[in-house]
């Protein structure tokens, strides 16, 4: 993400360069043939804009602080791409302020007066100035589009769909397969040896499958022998069969291993199991967690709600946390019988540890290194209950009793393991989300999974796990720290600009810009996530810097006489290159970013796109509406009545146009 933040920062870092070297540029040619030296002119140009510049770039710093409160993983992804535009734009900064003016004194051309300048900025602003022209007469119509598409934008809101992070394609597959809890390490092995080879000869897009059976000796992956893990690594997408996407892989290999039979697969990849196993204790993507104290009311309310989790749209792999299936030999003494043969527990107790487990006879010494000695009743002798019913326990009275004399002894089913969490007993059912928005997903399965929450007795519950969970809790912490963010951005606008009315207008623009930010993800089909919500966040800073930079030149010429009409007027017309050019050089930064289809381009996509839209919408409407705001809020009755603004005004747009 490093790098994805400074692909971001290229067209931010150059914004305030381009906003004084224009500047520089604008002065010497209205100032050739004054008696200034060139070193002058320039001061006097970089001191005009130096305080809105700066405080644009300490108002971008500011946004990009709330990314150091996020934690667990979206912390770890979003912290270095905060530091790296940080880092750029204090960089940036402080060449702005001294480099940038030094050079363009030396460089920029002294050109005369008269000369017409750009082409390319003369069409521009013969295209522009009309159209402000038109809204300024119309401000009260103006507003009002502009409203209606800020509410249309805001009512695509909810369909957007929403999920944690975008899903990486890591170019490898994880498959977690659970067996009977019965499985034995040497049976798991050989059927590990048979898939792989079956993968390996039916799926030409697969280069190595590597299995792992139950748990590592130093592993904090609690794993029985029922459970393997199949890592697949994927050949490069050029080299896939014609027409073979991943999804249709999956959905080939599901079909492949359900030929196998006693198996339970669940699809992944190997660093989203890992994460989602390490952060939340839970392989899939989507759990519901019941908590309570009875495991058989924790099976009977999964098996419920398996089938529930099962019928949403876009629910796959589907399976409930194995607790039950394990069997167990169980030895109930008959004390009756044991009174009349003069036999203790202790010599029962004694005979199975032996017999079955094993007991320690004497300890062998060789050299420096101590071994036990293991004594147990051979194989034969123990590998059947009904094997263990004729062992012989010898009784005081002289003879031996056989153990089913003395003893009920049965196989029955146990639980296979038991979850704990919040000091609770807890059972899980999982799924993994395709084809759809895991925040939708839930919805619905909250509301299809409801009924069976309020027929559950009384201290039993419910929780939400996996992705989801981290979802709620980034947006939760963000849903805090923005708003702290604005009101500093509000404090270093009023630093700025020393006035609240036009601090508060700049703010305006915000709204504004998330139209072009929800309308872009919303055509791309790209659901609200962490890496988008960043993205708003780094567009509010945008933004703001842009409408920092018009409004305080309305408020210097302004201040230096001119009524508001012409001030806005005037202001427009000179900064609506700058603008445009800093605008322009932050799109063109992120269009490589917008289409890139490398490793981790799925997280950047969403922030980029966001960003993007947003710069589009927050430019017209910066150039447009604001200047209408600014002349409404602030009409002077001394500029007399509308026919004497509105006349002034095409008189401006008219030497505008023509210059």
């Amino acid at each position: 993400m490093s790098l994805g933040g400074l692909a971001i920062a290229i067209g931010m870092v150059v914004d305030g360069a381009i906003v004084i070297t224009e500047n520089i540029s604008r002065h010497m040619r209205e100032k050739a043939g004054s008696a200034l030296s060139r070193t002058e002119i320039a001061y006097e140009a970089t001191k005009e804009v130096v305080r809105p510049v700066a405080f644009s770039f300490l108002i971008i710093i500011i946004v990009f602080l709330p990314l150091f409160s996020l934690q667990s993983t979206e912390g770890k992804m979003f912290r270095p791409l905060a530091l790296t535009m940080i880092f750029a734009l204090v960089g940036s900064l402080v060449v702005t302020l001294t480099v940038i003016p030094a050079l363009a004194a030396m460089l920029v051309k002294r050109a005369p007066e008269g000369e017409k300048g750009n082409p390319l900025v003369r069409l521009i602003q013969r295209c522009y100035l009309p159209i402000l022209s038109l809204a300024m007469k119309g401000r009260w119509v103006s507003i009002a589009i502009a409203t209606a598409v800020l509410i249309g934008a805001l009512a695509v809101l909810p369909r957007l769909g929403t999920e944690f992070l975008p899903p990486l394609d890591e170019g490898a597959l994880a498959i977690n397969v659970v067996r009977l809890p019965t499985a034995s390490v040497e049976g798991s092995a050989l059927q590990c040896t048979e898939v792989e080879k079956r993968l390996l000869k039916r799926f030409p897009e697969i280069t190595t499958v590597i299995s792992k059976t139950g748990r590592a000796e130093i592993s904090e992956d609690p794993m029985g022998p029922e459970q393997s893990d199949f890592l697949i690594m994927l050949k490069p997408r050029k080299e896939w069969s014609k027409g073979m996407t991943r999804d249709k892989l999956v959905r080939e290999v599901s079909q492949e291993l359900a030929t196998v039979p006693g198996i339970r697969p669940a699809f992944s990849q190997p660093i989203a199991l890992r994460v989602n196993e390490l952060i939340s204790g839970i392989k899939s993507d989507v759990a519901i967690k019941i908590f309570g104290e009875d495991m058989d009311v924790l099976r009977a309310a999964g098996e419920r709600l398996a089938p529930i989790l099962a019928s949403v749209e876009g629910a796959g792999d589907v399976k409930i946390e194995q607790v039950s299936g394990f069997s167990q030999l169980e030895i109930q003494h008959d004390r009756e019988a044991m009174a009349r043969h003069k036999i203790n527990a202790a010599d029962i107790n004694d005979l199975i540890e032996t017999a079955v487990g094993g007991k320690v006879a004497t300890t062998l010494y060789e050299g420096q290194r101590r071994f036990d000695v293991l004594v147990r009743f051979p194989e034969r002798l123990r590998n059947s209950a009904e094997v263990i019913k004729t062992l012989m326990i010898p009784s005081p009275a002289g003879h031996k009793v056989p153990l089913s004399a003395l003893a009920r002894i049965n196989v029955v089913e146990v639980p296979a393991q038991v979850s704990r969490e919040d000091s609770m007993r807890r059972l899980t059912v999982e799924c993994n989300v395709r084809g759809r928005d895991m925040g939708s997903f839930v919805a619905e399965a909250k509301a299809k999974v409801a009924a069976v929450e309020r027929t559950m007795p009384v201290g039993y519950r419910f929780s939400w796990g996996g992705q989801f969970e981290n979802q709620q809790r980034a947006m939760a912490r963000l849903r805090v720290v923005v708003p702290i963010a604005v009101l500093l951005i509000f404090l270093l606008l009023f630093l700025s600009l020393d006035s609240i009315k036009s601090a508060l207008l700049v703010l305006v623009n915000l709204p504004f810009a998330l139209v072009g930010g929800i309308l872009a993800i919303f055509l791309l089909g790209i659901p609200l996530s962490v890496s988008a919500s960043i993205g708003f966040i780094a567009l509010f800073g945008v933004a703001v810097s842009n409408g920092l930079i018009l409004v305080s030149f309305f408020d210097q010429l302004r201040n230096s006489g001119k009524p508001v009409q012409e001030a806005v007027f005037e202001a427009c017309r000179l900064r609506v290159r700058p603008l445009m050019m800093t605008s322009l050089a932050v799109l063109l930064g992120l269009i490589p970013m917008l289409f890139a289809t490398g490793s981790g381009s799925e997280i950047q996509r969403p922030l980029v796109a966001v960003v993007f839209g947003g710069m589009i919408s927050s430019l017209a409407l910066t150039l447009i509406i604001l200047p209408v705001l600014y002349a409404l809020l602030n009409r002077p009755s001394q500029d007399g009545g509308p026919d004497a603004r509105e006349g002034r005004l095409e008189e401006n747009c008219a030497a505008g146009s023509g210059s």
